[in-house]
């Protein structure tokens, strides 16, 4: 769990993510630089502590998919990961409990604990915050300009003295500030995409999420790319979207339909990330027939998968679907 000869460090950010948006990628994009994390792990809260979850959040399941695709956005593979411990554990989702067991797998390494402003300034409120600043050094970040000494100094110094906490602040000037609750209002009222990286925001989309209502098999392109995305590693959406602009050029020079080439460029790698038995779970469900060879070559089956998809959930038409 140690580099020869130097402590791991590992930085915790947990939040009820809901949803979590490019302001959250942010701050864990700068804390990983600033802090030199080896590894950075996102755990979406099951029944937040210091607030109750508003009408209408997510279940626990949507918070976790729609973080492992924040995740996913850094592009940091070996660093980022997501963990669901406190979506298993019962009761509050407490810190101080989240931190134990943190500890107990990786008991040489340096914990950082990653948060805001808001709960920076209220951590010695928190369950047990002499526990939490034993176990973890502190890492905040402001959202905004204003977020700055004015207000992270008096708080850090009574942190320090009271808890003898290690404590690191950051300011993030010209970050995107937007809280969750604005958010949630823009989403529902068909907003609020430009805060979100497109992963998210297509997941929002096709799950129906905060009140979002798009209709799957009616999608203008400006819904159906994100929704396309969110199906994707991060590493595969480059390649998805270039092949979307050569399916523009081509159609335009053997006078195909444009729309319908760039639809079908957008969803032919819809299940590519998908393993041999989820494969093999939508061939049996929609009736592909495999031969020998397929049915042992999972890189051979999102292509039948992916136009079963295309046609079932988005209503494409025979010429797309072929």
């Amino acid at each position: 769990m140690e580099r020869k000869g130097v402590c791991m460090k590992i930085g915790i950010y947990g939040g009820t993510f809901n949803p979590p948006h490019l302001g959250h990628l942010e701050a864990a994009r700068t804390a990983v630089k600033v802090l030199e994390l080896d590894k950075l792990i996102l755990i979406p809260a099951a029944v937040p502590p210091h607030k109750a979850l508003p009408e209408g959040t997510p279940e626990g399941a949507h918070r976790l998919a729609m973080t492992e695709r924040m995740a996913d956005a850094l592009s940091m593979p070996k660093v980022a990961e997501v963990s669901r411990m406190e979506l298993d554990r019962e009761g509050k989702s407490y810190t101080a409990d989240t931190l134990r067991a943190i500890r107990a797998q990786y008991p040489n390494a340096q914990l950082w604990l990653l948060m805001g402003t808001d709960m920076f300034l209220t951590l010695h409120l928190w369950h047990d915050p002499e526990v939490i600043t034993q176990l973890a050094g502190i890492c905040a970040f402001g959202r905004t300009e204003q977020d700055g000494e004015e207000l992270f100094a008096p708080q850090r110094e009574f942190l320090s003295q009271k808890y003898q906490a290690q404590i690191v602040t950051i300011t993030l000037p010209g970050l995107v500030d937007v809280s969750s609750t604005r958010l949630r209002e823009l989403l529902a009222r068909g907003e609020g995409w430009e805060y979100l990286s497109p992963a998210v925001y297509g997941y929002i989309l096709r799950e129906g999420l905060y009140g979002t209502r798009a209709d799957l098999k009616r999608l203008p392109l400006r819904e159906l790319r994100p929704i396309a995305l969110s199906y994707l590693k991060n590493k595969r959406i480059p390649h998805v979207l270039g092949t979307e602009q050569e399916a523009i050029r081509l159609a335009e020079r053997y006078g195909a339909d444009v729309e319908k080439a760039r639809v079908a460029a957008l969803l032919h790698d819809c299940t590519k990330k998908l393993n041999m038995e989820e494969q093999l779970e939508l061939c049996g469900r929609y009736g592909i027939q495999l031969d020998e060879l397929e049915q042992k070559a999972l890189k051979l089956l999102h292509a039948k998968t992916g136009a079963a998809i295309a046609r079932d959930v988005f209503g494409v038409d025979d010429e797309i679907y072929n």
